[in-house]
C-alpha cells in the first residue's frame, strides 16, 4: 500500500486485453520505477481515471509475479469505460492494494472448492495461481464456474490449461447454450452433483451475484460442508477503501476494510440464515 492511502499513485498501462464482449483485462507496471506493491489474493484496488473518476477493480493477476497487477473490469459505466480505452504506455492512478484475502494458509492440507459466477472468476484466479504454483500444500482442486453464456465465458484458455492440472477438476456452466456449447446449462449450483470432496477437509472460497452465493452456501450445507470453512468476497458500494465514507457498511462491518472476504458465519447474520429459509 502506499505511505498515504488516500493518495493516488500513477502506475503504466501495458496492455489491454479483451476477456469478452465487454470484459477487459488490463496489465499495469510502475511508472517511475518505483516498484508496485504486492499483494495478496482476494484483495483489491482503488483505479483512478483523470477527470472521470475513481472505482474498486479485484487484482486478478499472478501474486508471484513482482511489479505487475492486472484488473479485469467489465466496461459498464463512465469510468470502467475510460479505463479499458486505454492503449499500452498511457498511465492511470492507484491506490491500494487494500482489503482482506483468500484464506490461503488456512486451506493448505485439505481441499479447495472455488464457487463462482461472472466476473466473480477474477477475484479468485490469484487464489488459483497461488495453489497450483504451491501444488503440494493443497489437497483437491475444484473450480466451478458459471457464466450467462458461452460468449461471456472468462479465460478459456486458462480454464483448459486449469483443468489439466494435477488433482484438479474445472467445471464451467452457462445459462443458457448455444450451437457451438457442448458443456453444462443450469445454474452454478447444479455442479455440486458432479463433484466429489471431503466437506470435513475442504475450503470453499466463494464470489459472485449474492443470491448465487447464498443458494450455494445452502447447498454447501446441504452437503455437511461446515460453515466456518466457507468463504464469501462481499463486493459492493466501496468508495473510500478505508472505512470512511460509510457507503458499503452492512452491519458493523465495512466491506473494504474489514472485508472484502469474510468468513461465512460473519455474513451469516447480515445475508439471513439459509438454514431457516
Amino acid at each position: 500500500m502506499t505511505a498515504d492511502p488516500m493518495r493516488p499513485v500513477e502506475v503504466r498501462i501495458t496492455q489491454v486485453a479483451r476477456d469478452s464482449g465487454d470484459t477487459f483485462t488490463i496489465t499495469t507496471e510502475p511508472l517511475n520505477g518505483d516498484g508496485l506493491p504486492s499483494f495478496q489474493p482476494g484483495q483489491f484496488s482503488m483505479l483512478y481515471e483523470f477527470g472521470v473518476g475513481e472505482i474498486p477493480i479485484s487484482i486478478s493477476g499472478d501474486p508471484g509475479i513482482a511489479n505487475q497487477l492486472r484488473y479485469t473490469i467489465r466496461s459498464v459505466g463512465a469510468v470502467t469505460k475510460a479505463l479499458v480505452s486505454h492503449q499500452a504506455g498511457d498511465a492511470i492512478a492507484m491506490r491500494g492494494p487494500f482489503g482482506t484475502s483468500w484464506p490461503m494458509e488456512t486451506a493448505k492440507g485439505g481441499d479447495v472448492l472455488l464457487i463462482t459466477g461472472g466476473i466473480g472468476l477474477a477475484p479468485l484466479r490469484p487464489a488459483i495461481y497461488e495453489i497450483l504454483a504451491n501444488r503440494d500444500d493443497y489437497g483437491r482442486l475444484v473450480i466451478l464456474y458459471g457464466a450467462r453464456s458461452p460468449k461471456d465465458v472468462l479465460f478459456r484458455k486458462e480454464l483448459t490449461e486449469w483443468s489439466k492440472a494435477p488433482n484438479t477438476q474445472v467445471l464451467t456452466t452457462v445459462d443458457y447454450g448455444d450451437r457451438t456449447w457442448r458443456g453444462y446449462v443450469g445454474v452454478v449450483t447444479k455442479l455440486f452433483d458432479f463433484i466429489s470432496l471431503r466437506p470435513e477437509q475442504t475450503t470453499t472460497m466463494m464470489c459472485g451475484p449474492e443470491i448465487m452465493m447464498r443458494f450455494a452456501v445452502r447447498g454447501l450445507q446441504g452437503r455437511k460442508f461446515p460453515d466456518d470453512r466457507v468463504f464469501l468476497s462481499m463486493e459492493r458500494n466501496m468508495k473510500c477503501a478505508v472505512g470512511f465514507c460509510g457507503h458499503c457498511q452492512m452491519g458493523p462491518y465495512f466491506i473494504c476494510k474489514d472485508g472484502p472476504v469474510f468468513s461465512y458465519p460473519q455474513m451469516r447474520h447480515w445475508m439471513g440464515d439459509l438454514r431457516e429459509l
